[in-house]
């Protein structure tokens, strides 16, 4: 009897020490989620901080527009640069990805430290750091340019670092360069590997059909050269136009290379030639002057359908190009040579254009027809749409309404003579 009753206390006095323990446990569980909780709210609060702190910054001068390509309201940012970029500049920046790590400014959390640096930095401070010595005649890409334009002004910026020391700016700063390039055929339209020298002193781009050639194939003037961009007409994102005049008509080169930094470091060779060689020519001019004379992109460029001089003949599709005052027109965008140019000058010397065609005009498939008219004859074009023809009319209005230059006057004679 005894030692049932004692069985029964010690069995009581176990279960109370379970129970203890479980309520012990339970307070511990309680007070730990409480604890984990009040954690919780103080990172989200934290989070939500920062994230307020990061778009306030887009307000600070030099923020609200891309750090590399200029455009406006980026939503992006490099948080080991510092700088504020849009999402196309953002995708570029992956491309170096041990200097320039991004985040969305709107959609990623934010670290105080991320926020701290991009609040030190700032697109304005970076441009001082990042583009302290760019050469005056160095392209800066805009966001309207090619991608490889504004991925190489990128690398040449936070990788390369060619603008913090003159010696790295050697490959298009030094007034010669040589080197080889694929350029495609006149005739047979392949590309074959041609060397090309370009040569300040002598003012003058050539390149050579044989590696060993003592003369070159080709000399084109610096003072007429022109090149441009050209990823889409080319079919490769290396792709670049070259332009120079030979008896005072066009002449179209296409060349690429495999290397991006190549063909953009050819590229602003040929700016630099072309600038010393406007400085010598024009003294007097100021640097902002003559800046938009080194290089140009085309006004437009697309199919239209014309008629000959007497407009009997039947319209045929054509591809044209407005280069400046030049109308050019081709049978296949990567002809070497136009068929034909028609030169269009300013409203005070009679030029205008009108949407339509004149009266009775047969031989047209294209329904939107363009008149431009000059002091010889009227040109007559059509148009696929309503929108291209829109476009080409506001093209030709700009021409039209700007007032020509002196030297113009003389193309303007060329062009027009009997």
């Amino acid at each position: 009897m005894c030692r049932r009753v004692c069985c029964t206390k010690a069995v009581q006095r176990v279960r109370a020490a379970i129970l203890l323990l479980m309520h012990e446990s339970l307070r511990f569980s309680a007070a730990e989620q409480e604890s984990g909780q009040n954690h919780c709210f103080i990172m989200a609060s934290d989070q939500e901080k920062n994230s307020r702190r990061v778009k306030q910054l887009l307000g600070k001068p030099g923020n609200g527009n891309c750090a590399d390509c200029g455009a406006a309201d980026p939503e992006w940012a490099s948080y080991t640069l510092g700088v504020f970029v849009c999402l196309s500049c953002s995708g570029l920046h992956r491309n170096i990805v041990q200097i320039s790590k991004v985040k969305s400014v709107l959609l990623d959390p934010w670290s105080s430290s991320e926020v701290e640096l991009m609040d030190t930095v700032g697109n304005n401070a970076a441009k001082a750091k990042y583009e302290q010595i760019v050469p005056a005649f160095y392209y800066c890409p805009t966001h309207k340019d090619c991608m490889l334009l504004r991925e190489q002004w990128i690398r040449a910026k936070y990788e390369r670092r060619e603008f913090q020391c003159v010696e790295r700016q050697e490959p298009y700063s030094a007034g010669y360069r040589e080197g080889f390039i694929w350029k495609r055929g006149r005739d047979n339209g392949q590309y074959l590997s041609r060397k090309f020298i370009l040569s300040e002193r002598e003012g003058v781009l050539k390149y050579f059909n044989k590696h060993d050639a003592r003369e070159p194939k080709t000399i084109m003037k610096i003072n007429t050269v022109n090149a441009t961009f050209q990823p889409t007409k080319i079919g490769t994102a290396q792709g670049l136009q070259i332009t120079y005049l030979k008896d005072n008509s066009t002449r179209n080169i296409f060349v690429y290379h495999e290397d991006g930094k190549e063909m953009v470091d050819w590229f602003n060779a040929i700016r630099a030639a072309r600038f010393h060689y406007l400085q010598v020519a024009f003294p007097g001019a100021s640097t902002s002057d003559l800046l938009p004379k080194l290089t140009r992109n085309y006004i437009k460029e697309g199919y239209m359908e014309k008629t000959g001089p007497k407009h009997t003949e039947g319209f045929k599709k054509r591809w044209f190009t407005m280069d400046d005052r030049r109308l050019m027109y081709f049978k296949d965008p990567l002809d070497a040579y136009a068929r034909g140019e028609v030169f269009i000058g300013c409203k005070e010397n009679s030029y205008t254009v009108l949407p339509g065609l004149p009266t009775n005009t047969q031989g047209y498939h294209w329904q939107f027809g363009i008149t431009i008219v000059t002091p010889d004859r009227k040109f007559l074009f059509a148009c696929e749409t309503d929108e291209d023809q829109k476009d080409w009319i506001a093209a030709f209005q700009t021409v039209i309404n700007r007032p020509m230059l002196p030297q113009e006057y003389a193309e303007a004679y060329f062009k027009h003579k009997p």
